[in-house]
């Protein structure tokens, strides 16, 4: 083990400094009058849409003060949503603490009806951490968790004008609480003291905001489950009350609902056989709401795969009466299976796939969490095909829905974590003690010992985490590039790792699960998933015949004057200069790690895409100026691992 480097990555906060005003391309370049105006949901996408995305009222006032819906004399100015105002974006700049209230103030745009009794619904992608909606000074709904997305129906709360046609003349006030890391809910990287692997903390609303109106009769959702057989796909579609329901294909006759109760033949490529179950079925977990549920099958003689290499996606079209949603699905499989040497493999249609994989925060240097533009996005997922990944472990925080989508249709598996909480971690237990005795940390017990070891003495807050783990499976479920969950990292607000095993299997189990990444493994899952950047690579046989990732490792700096928020360095082996920063890399990609896919490595996931503020250990700088490393330098790399 590499003491002096490890010694030297123990992080320290430095919440005092005032980081280097750094931005993107995009950033630089933003139309703040169109900002983020993209259908922010691809896979259930209406024509009716209202982007609210631009400049809107804020203030940010004491808790105590914070009960009433303030005056627009008392208004601070203008915040550029969706950018949080700890960022450069949203022209605020300023932190809200735990003990504050950030509200925010706009007037509605006039919505002019195109369905009789049509509703209106109100979405926010996201709002960290605690939101309180208003529409016209009254209260309507309010949400808890910082990375969900969540929809109000406003309808009964708009004024609308004497024919009953248009709506206008209406106010919107949202009021947001932020407690960050001063209590056990869940927020990934966010610290209050920022520094080391721990970064700004960001609030308020981060994601797009948008109004769209649907018929009395609409989609709710649709949950889409591509099967094991690799020919068959199952699409459940909700609706709001009992109707006919349809699949089409673009360019093609409809697919006939089970209301007829009649069998047609299919219109999709490749020769897919129709069926349907009950019509409708009510939904065990809304008995009595009135929600109705429609099954289909799709079954393909000759079905394209999805695979990164040719990330293939068959559109989908729902109609509900007067309702119309477009979608689209892939045809894939992701599992552990057993090879022809009886080795345990990550499988992507039932064959072994080696996973290419970088760690991947999702942080921007002038927008924090959120991106400055699509392009942005796209930018990231393109890099990193480039630099020969087929894999990014979306690390602590659940992105924007478009995000997802470019993976999904450039070709990028995504592992997707479950955003960390807990308390304050004990930083010797969970990092150092475990990084210089892996063995002994290798497993841990369940109890209440340990929820104290690990920051998780709240049930209260237990409780909470369960619940946003199984929204997020349910939020995620149909995103075809996911191939794994990632329950806990490090011990970060860890506890009963199998029962959480458990408890997500029952919500998909099509999918494989990486119970504890780094260390604290229970034993279940389907991954042995270790963190090593200080010994030498190695593969370590798991006992209980789960496949073997080393889901971070590389973790390699190298600063670049200019490029970056501090002058100081954060990482886990220091370079001074890009030559020597590439051939440390590839020596360690082509030396180090390659040799153990034969032996049983599954996977690895490097540490990481980008520099984040203090830590630069990133293959492209914070503000993606630079890319640190040349893949067309290195004939070793251009090969493809999976061929």
């Amino acid at each position: 083990m590499d003491l002096i480097d490890a010694i030297k990555a123990i992080d320290k906060p430095h919440e005092d400094d005032i980081l280097n005003r750094l931005f993107t391309p995009w950033g630089e370049k933003l139309n703040k009058n169109n900002v983020l105006k993209e259908y922010p949901r691809p896979q259930f996408v209406r024509d009716s849409y209202v982007n609210l995305n631009g400049f809107w009222d804020y203030c940010i006032v004491p808790d105590k003060e914070g009960e009433e819906i303030p005056s627009q004399d008392i208004m601070e100015g203008k915040i550029l949503v969706p950018f949080s105002p700890e960022s450069m974006l949203s022209e605020v700049e300023r932190r809200l603490e735990p003990d504050q209230y950030l509200w925010y103030k706009r007037e509605l745009p006039t919505l002019t009806r195109k369905f009789a009794n049509s509703r209106y619904l109100l979405h926010f992608g996201a709002v960290d951490q605690f939101a309180d909606v208003y529409v016209n000074d009254r209260l309507i709904g309010s949400h808890s968790g910082g990375y969900l997305p969540f929809t109000v129906d406003i309808t009964g709360f708009l004024n609308f004008s004497e024919d009953g046609a248009t709506a206008g003349g209406n106010s919107l006030a949202v009021r947001v609480k932020d407690t960050s890391d001063s209590s056990y809910h869940s927020r990934g990287k966010q610290t209050l003291r920022r520094g080391g692997m721990y970064y700004t903390a960001q609030s308020g609303i981060w994601q797009t905001v948008w109004i769209e109106e649907v018929p009395a009769t609409y989609i709710r959702e649709i949950h889409i489950r591509p099967e094991e057989d690799l020919q068959t796909v199952s699409i459940e579609v909700s609706t709001n009350r009992p109707c006919k329901v349809t699949l089409k294909a673009p360019g093609q006759e409809m697919v006939k609902s089970p209301a007829s109760g009649d069998s047609y033949e299919t219109v999709f490529a490749a020769d897919a056989s129709f069926s349907s179950d009950t019509y409708p079925s009510m939904g065990e977990d809304n008995i009595g709401s009135g929600y109705c549920y429609y099954h289909f099958r799709l079954t393909f003689k000759e079905p394209h795969l999805w695979t990164p290499e040719d990330p293939y996606l068959y559109p989908l079209h729902i109609e509900a009466e007067e309702d119309k949603v477009r979608s689209y699905f892939a045809i894939r499989f992701f599992s552990t299976e057993k090879d022809d040497k009886g080795i345990t493999r990550f499988c992507l249609n039932h064959k072994p796939y080696f996973l290419m994989g970088v760690l991947d925060q999702g942080y921007w240097p002038d927008g924090l969490y959120t991106a400055p533009s699509d392009e942005a996005l796209i930018f990231d997922i393109k890099e990193m095909k480039r630099l020969h990944f087929n894999m990014m472990r979306k690390h602590i925080k659940i992105e924007s829905a478009r995000w997802y989508y470019h993976c999904d249709r450039l070709g990028m598996i995504v592992w997707q974590d479950m955003v960390s909480g807990g308390s304050s971690y004990a930083k010797p237990v969970v990092s150092y003690l475990p990084t210089l005795f892996p063995k002994v940390f290798g497993r841990m017990n369940d109890g209440p010992a340990y929820y104290k070891t690990f920051s998780r003495g709240s049930a209260e807050g237990r409780s909470e985490w369960l619940r946003e783990m199984q929204n997020t499976i349910r939020y995620l479920y149909n995103v075809p590039s996911i191939g794994t969950w990632v329950l806990f990292n490090e011990g970060w607000g860890q506890f009963n790792a199998a029962g959480a095993t458990v408890m997500a299997k029952e919500l998909d189990d099509s999918r494989p699960i990486d119970q504890a990444s780094g260390w604290f493994d229970e034993g279940s899952g389907s991954f042995r998933s270790v963190h090593n950047y200080f010994r030498p690579l190695s593969v370590e046989i798991d006992k209980e015949g789960r496949a073997f990732v080393i889901s971070e490792y590389g973790g390699l700096t190298c600063h670049i004057d200019g490029h970056s928020s501090v002058d100081r360095v954060y990482g886990y082996k220091k370079f001074d200069t890009l030559d020597s920063f590439g051939v440390a890399y590839y020596n360690l990609i082509n030396a180090s790690l390659k040799p153990l896919i034969p032996k049983g490595l599954s996977g690895a996931v490097y540490t990481q895409v980008s520099d984040v503020e203090e830590e630069v250990n990133g293959l492209m700088t914070y503000d993606r100026r630079i890319t640190k490393v040349n893949p067309n330098l290195d004939p070793n790399m251009s090969k493809n691992l999976n061929s």
